[in-house]
């Protein structure tokens, strides 16, 4: 895995803790209520995303704070700022040549965010002057938008985003993909399979519903130069993200 455009790191392959842990937390849906908090018959226990309190170890996970990423051998990673804070505000996966931005946010305990928030993403679309289509995804109801883009030479065209929304106990996941994957479902499952590996740490301090999760550079990317080991990537300069992919 690679973060930024750093040093290729050792092959690492998947360790597929995550979907066994999933799989295990499918298993306790008879038993009612599991200890995270989410309820018997939550697609999200078979299918990922994770709750922090749904693995047993963070071991072998890259720790970006409220986000833990499992490697895989070709990921890249990119972590974003907003440009008048410089917060990390969101970290990027790149894989065979797309994209899977990640942003967790606090949510209430009772009720999900993705509904209101997908009618938002639909507005701010038709605003831009883009198309929105809603359809079934892997991560339940998701979105498809296109906005228009203009090339240097004055062709036009459109700039896709498919956005992924999962409702989890007291946090909300936006997975939003750019690229080939955007239209691709084929091309999209490399970046599912890490989507649905994502662990999400809430925390227990109170939060207003919508509030980031606070993310961070990993420890051990911390290290640049020919002194670094060699597993460890190097990090390139935080990034803004791409305006599409605001919460609203």
């Amino acid at each position: 895995m690679l973060f930024g455009r750093g040093k290729k790191s050792k092959a690492e392959q998947p360790k597929d803790k995550a979907t066994e842990q999933a799989n295990a937390a499918t298993s306790q849906q008879d038993a009612g209520t599991v200890a995270s908090g989410a309820v018997k018959g939550d697609f999200r226990l078979s299918k990922g995303p994770l709750d922090a309190s749904e693995i047993d170890s963070q071991d072998g996970y890259v720790d970006l704070g409220a986000l833990l990423i499992e490697p895989s051998e070709g990921l890249q990673l990119r972590l974003e700022v907003e440009e008048a804070t410089q917060r990390v505000v969101a970290v990027t996966m790149d894989l065979d040549g797309s994209s899977l931005q990640l942003q967790a946010f606090a949510a209430p305990r009772s009720e999900g965010l993705w509904d209101e928030i997908r009618e938002q993403i639909g507005q701010s679309v038709s605003s831009q002057g883009g198309e929105v289509e809603e359809i079934a995804g892997t991560f339940g109801t998701e979105l498809v938008a296109k906005l228009p883009t203009e090339s240097a030479d004055g062709g036009r065209g459109f700039r896709a985003a498919r956005f992924m929304g999962v409702d989890g106990p007291r946090w909300f996941l936006r997975g939003v993909i750019g690229g080939q994957a955007a239209l691709d479902r084929d091309a999209a499952q490399g970046l599912e399979n890490l989507f649905r590996k994502v662990v999400v740490i809430r925390g227990d301090n109170p939060m207003p519903p919508r509030e980031l999760l606070p993310l961070k550079l990993p420890k051990d990317a911390m290290a640049h130069g020919h002194d670094a080991p060699a597993e460890t990537p190097e990090l390139q300069q935080p990034e803004r993200g791409p305006e599409i992919t605001q919460i609203g």
